[in-house]
């Protein structure tokens, strides 16, 4: 399964992704991604960012969390998402959801950002990303916008279990939202990238905390948070997403592909 993925820079990886980490055991392993041998990378191309002359990986400057993997010169961390908004009335939602999930975790912190993943966290070289963005542009350029419903709270871990996630789990708009992966994942295996996960739990990471603290959340407080979302006003209305562009972080680099409007 997957957590959230928030606040990338380049070659900085937030390690938990919401496509790329796994929690509850219902998502399944990475999808290999095809077996093409790698072409041999150029080191030093023009326009490669300069090298950091000492990169810290101190985790205290990060709230503890620790990278997926080094790093290193040219490479950045790049993640495909849909961008979540949130309005007055979720935040309000995310309060109350908060403060329940302290009575068990008091380490549990809020997203500051919300989106729906549609890849995992992968490394791209420098050069690589205008072509990367380019096929993503062209394989998403025939989708509408649609609604998801995102109202079943569960937890998750990252893969290296040193993050746990509280997230909004999709209860309905699942198929799109394959149909979306799976044209992403083809443009992964032009890159030789590790595609998404095959069992995908897609949802809406609200909340974090260092280390597997799955036990503490699950459970009565797991309902606890279900019951508070059951009864909010409006829930029904405020959980039915509409997506209307998909996003490609790189690095500090942004890409919208807009979804489009469906004809009267």
């Amino acid at each position: 399964m997957s957590g959230g993925l928030v606040g990338y820079s380049s070659s900085e990886e937030d390690e938990e992704d919401e496509g790329g980490s796994r929690g509850g055991g219902a998502q399944g392993s990475p999808v290999a991604s095809a077996g093409r041998p790698r072409l041999p990378v150029p080191a030093g191309l023009p326009g490669d960012p300069d090298p950091e002359e000492a990169v810290s990986d101190d985790s205290a400057r990060h709230g503890g969390r620790v990278r997926g993997f080094p790093h290193e010169r040219g490479n950045w961390a790049t993640h495909v998402y849909l961008p979540y908004v949130a309005q007055e009335e979720f935040l309000e939602l995310l309060e109350l959801l908060v403060s329940r999930a302290r009575t068990y975790v008091p380490s549990v912190a809020a997203m500051e950002e919300f989106h729906l993943s549609l890849s995992q966290c992968v490394v791209l070289r420098y050069h690589w990303i205008d072509p990367f963005v380019r096929s993503l542009r062209e394989r998403l350029a025939a989708f509408h916008r649609f609604f998801c419903v995102a109202d079943q709270v569960k937890v998750y871990t990252n893969q290296n279990k040193t993050r746990t996630f509280i997230g909004l789990e999709v209860s309905a708009g699942h198929f799109q939202l394959l149909e979306l992966v799976s044209e992403v994942d083809r443009v992964l295996e032009e890159f030789d990238l590790p595609t998404f996960y095959k069992d995908p739990s897609f949802h809406i990471s609200l909340a974090w905390c260092v280390g597997d603290l799955s036990g503490k959340l699950e459970g009565q407080c797991l309902r606890e948070l279900q019951d508070i979302v059951d009864e909010f006003e409006d829930s029904a209305l405020l959980l039915r997403v509409q997506w209307e562009q998909i996003r490609c972080k790189s690095g500090n680099k942004y890409f919208s592909f807009p979804l489009r409007k469906k004809s009267l």
